[in-house]
């Protein structure tokens, strides 16, 4: 019986797996093996696929842009000071009268060019007219009655102290007849210097009283241009200096003066120095109240980088100019150029160039024209078949 039942139990501890588990075991181990096998594949594509993109903008770039280039050169640049101000006449004011009385002439049209001492506006002087021949009168019988008395002293018939009573009366006479003529004289009103009229402010008939303005009178021969300059820039200022000036009336065209005169102290709130320059204006071409903007001529500076003002970018993170770089050769041994954008420091505008101070060297090759090609940093370049831009060697000092 033991014998048996130890048998018994051996069997029963070994018996057979069912059917149907080892069809789900086989199952399980071919889909992880074909999942293996996607994603192996999946890698596999990829793979190639990188390296055939890779390979396709390896060998197919696109074909260098095609720009304007030229040369950064060094050159003696104008340095300049640089203002704003205005137009004043040397001699403008406005005629007025000196006394009060009612207006009876007119001699002048609005805008008309007079003489100095050319009769404008007359003042109604009847009354003083009528005064005048009273002391021209009182003049001839006290004249006459000086001469008897001093007859008569020299018969010793009349006192030393009647002739010089006559001669008191025939001087008040004449102070009468002075001070007469003098005022008929401020009721014609007469123009001060030579110069051109503006509008017309009073009318015939008008009663005017003492310092009521009639007409403007302004002398274009020759006119001031105030400015103010920094206090910085006062040890570059001398008298006699030259100054260029621009207004917007004539865009394009520069005027010159020299400086005449410099206000020996800074104005305390603006920290600015008032300058005063001259200038002959035979065309009277600029007219008084023109907005000036100025620019005080120095010497020279030598030895500075400038390059086309087309070749300079400008953009709200700094100025940038690409300068052009070799970089090997192609396939066919052709020079590869490519454009490198580089920071600069800019310094005065002259003409069509520009100083650079700083980020290009002389002889630097830049793009001039066309960058709006060049796509990305360091994209390919090659020049126009024009060449460079016809730029000026040189820019003028004057």
């Amino acid at each position: 019986m033991d014998s048996f039942g130890h048998a018994r139990r051996r069997n029963a501890a070994i018996r057979p797996v069912p059917f149907a588990s080892r069809r789900m075991a086989l199952w399980l181990a071919g889909m992880v093996l074909l999942m293996a096998l996607v994603l192996g594949g999946l890698y596999v594509f990829n793979g190639i696929r990188s390296r055939a993109i890779a390979d396709f903008f390896a060998h197919n770039r696109p074909p260098p842009a095609i720009v304007a280039m030229t040369t950064a050169e060094r050159q003696a640049v104008p340095h300049f000071l640089t203002g704003i101000g205005s137009i004043a006449a040397v001699h403008q004011v406005t005629i007025a009268s000196q006394i009060g009385g009612a207006v009876t002439q007119i001699r002048f049209t609005a805008g008309e060019t007079v003489a100095e001492g050319q009769p404008l506006v007359q003042i109604d002087d009847g009354p003083e007219q009528g005064d005048l021949k009273n002391f021209e009168a009182q003049e001839r019988y006290y004249a006459l009655t000086l001469r008897r008395n001093q007859e008569l002293l020299a018969k010793s018939v009349v006192s030393q102290s009647t002739v010089d009573q006559s001669q008191s009366q025939l001087d008040q006479a004449n102070a009468g007849i002075a001070k007469t003529k003098a005022l008929i004289g401020q009721k014609l009103i007469r123009a001060p210097f030579p110069g051109k009229l503006g509008v017309r402010l009073v009318e015939v008939g008008q009663y005017v009283a003492p310092g009521t303005a009639m007409v403007s009178l302004t002398d274009l021969r020759q006119l001031y241009i105030n400015f103010t300059l920094p206090e910085q820039d006062a040890a570059s200022l001398i008298q006699g200096q030259e100054i260029e000036f621009l207004v917007d009336a004539y865009p394009g065209q520069s005027f010159k003066a020299k400086i005449n005169a410099i206000e020996p102290q800074v104005t305390a709130d603006t920290r600015t120095i008032k300058l005063q320059a001259v200038m002959d204006n035979p065309d009277g071409k600029l007219l008084p109240g023109m907005f000036a903007n100025v620019r005080v001529l120095l010497p020279p500076r030598p030895d500075v980088v400038t390059v086309p003002e087309t070749a300079v970018e400008n953009t709200l993170y700094g100025d940038s100019v690409y300068v052009v770089q070799p970089d090997g050769v192609d396939g066919k041994g052709q020079p590869v150029l490519r454009a490198k954008r580089v920071r600069v420091t800019t310094g005065e505008h002259i003409g069509a160039r520009v100083a650079i101070l700083g980020g290009v060297q002389a002889g630097d090759r830049v793009v001039a024209l066309g960058q709006n090609k060049v796509l990305f940093d360091g994209a390919a370049v090659a020049p126009s078949d024009s060449g460079g831009l016809p730029l000026p060697a040189k820019i003028p000092t004057n």
